[in-house]
């Protein structure tokens, strides 16, 4: 390994932020090659990699079989476009459709192009079916959301760093407290065509709503003829445990939301699925993507579906899980105030007496172990859903020794 005089890091790090609009503010690592739960910078340090690329990396770096797919994809067909159908179009949906207990699947490429899919498709709905005058349909969001950072999205965020100076911002949508199912009850009205949740906030801090919310939203939902639509963007996947996080509660949401794992760490892959009287509103020429659901895409996503088939990593992420939140939960007290989660998903609150959330993440950084703030004083946990028992232990350990625990 370099020394630290030798590093190639500085220059590298100096060089993306001379090339790059800083909408980002990444830690100091420039990541060379990676394998499962472990990625290598370009001086030959390793790293357990505890963010998964924001869960898009569920199923670890460069998963064979997924790599396996996207190779033998590469050597036949890349794109065709929507204006003709290719051969792994047709799977790929029916798969998807089939773990989602849905109809049909609108494939797109990034997660913010699959929640303004599901915002187009819900007021489109709004107006055919459940007769709303034109113009006037409300979707109901939760605060400390995020959806995504197109001009619609962030036209209902609370977060003043994703919102601010991008106005004039785009109209139809309320904003009621996560969580609580009096205040959705008392917004909902005629006008009303959907409600837009994640099941559990994964940039708010990981926040997992009070027992029975869910449910209650489904419910409340069913009685008053609006669509829920579940973000599962982050949540899905087997990330909490279950394949959706709404299947906690056992419930069946109008519009699966999905995106980030999807693409298995490989290729950028969304969609929603919905009923055919959901999706069915759409007419040719109303909506699409060049790139969504092209080939390569689908034979990933294929591979990515047939994973979640199995069964196995949604019982990792349970054992695995449970395991992660009983050892953070032992650093109660010594530096760390809350710990929030579900599965192999965690928010940890850094006592801000202690440390930042950033400050934190640099230092396990230093430790060869890699995370991500958010909101100042929270981390978030989410390492790939491969990893084994002695590396959570270990990174948890990192982590204790980082806030003075250990």
């Amino acid at each position: 390994m370099n020394s630290i005089v030798d590093s190639r890091t500085p220059s590298a790090v100096a060089e993306a932020e001379r090339y790059t609009a800083h909408n980002y503010h990444p830690l100091p690592v420039v990541i060379a090659e990676a394998d499962g739960c472990w990625v290598t910078d370009i001086d030959g340090r390793r790293y357990l990699d505890f963010l998964s690329g924001y869960s898009a990396l569920n199923f670890g770096h460069r998963h064979p079989a997924l790599i396996a797919a996207a190779h033998a994809q590469l050597d036949k067909l890349t794109l065709t476009s929507r204006a003709f159908i290719h051969d792994q179009f047709a799977e790929f949906c029916q798969r998807l459709a089939e773990l989602t207990g849905q109809d049909l699947v609108l494939p797109m490429n990034t997660g913010a192009e699959a929640v303004e899919t599901a915002i187009k498709v819900a007021r489109k709905w709004g107006y055919q079916v459940k007769g709303v005058p034109d113009g006037q349909a409300k979707i109901i969001v939760a605060a400390d959301n995020f959806h995504g950072r197109t001009t619609t999205i962030i036209s209902f965020s609370t977060d003043e760093d994703a919102r601010a100076d991008f106005g004039p911002y785009t109209p139809g949508f309320e904003i009621v407290p996560y969580g609580d199912l009096e205040a959705l009850a008392e917004a909902v009205d005629d006008y009303t065509v959907a409600v837009l949740l994640e099941p559990i906030q994964g940039e708010a801090g990981v926040l997992v709503p009070p027992d029975g919310y869910l449910s209650g939203v489904r419910a409340l939902c069913s009685q008053r003829n609006v669509l829920f639509l579940a973000d599962e963007i982050q949540s899905g996947l087997a990330r909490t445990g279950r394949t959706f996080a709404v299947d906690h509660e056992d419930v069946k949401p109008d519009m699966h939301i999905m995106g980030k794992a999807l693409g298995g760490g490989i290729v950028p892959v969304s969609a929603v699925a919905a009923s055919r009287e959901v999706l069915g509103v759409l007419q040719p020429g109303q909506h699409g993507s060049t790139f969504g659901g092209n080939p390569l895409a689908c034979a990933v996503g294929i591979e990515v579906v047939k994973l979640l088939e199995t069964g196995e990593f949604q019982k990792r992420s349970a054992d695995l899980g449970a395991l992660l939140h009983e050892q953070l939960r032992a650093l109660m007290g010594r530096g760390v105030t809350a710990v929030r989660g579900r599965g192999l998903w965690a928010g940890v609150d850094i006592d801000p007496a202690v440390m930042t959330g950033r400050q934190a993440s640099e230092k396990l950084m230093a430790r060869g172990m890699l995370a991500k703030d958010t909101h100042g004083t929270t981390i978030r946990l989410a390492p790939p859903l491969v990893i084994e028992e002695d590396e959570i232990s270990w990174a948890v350990r990192q982590l204790a020794e980082v806030i003075g625990a250990a």
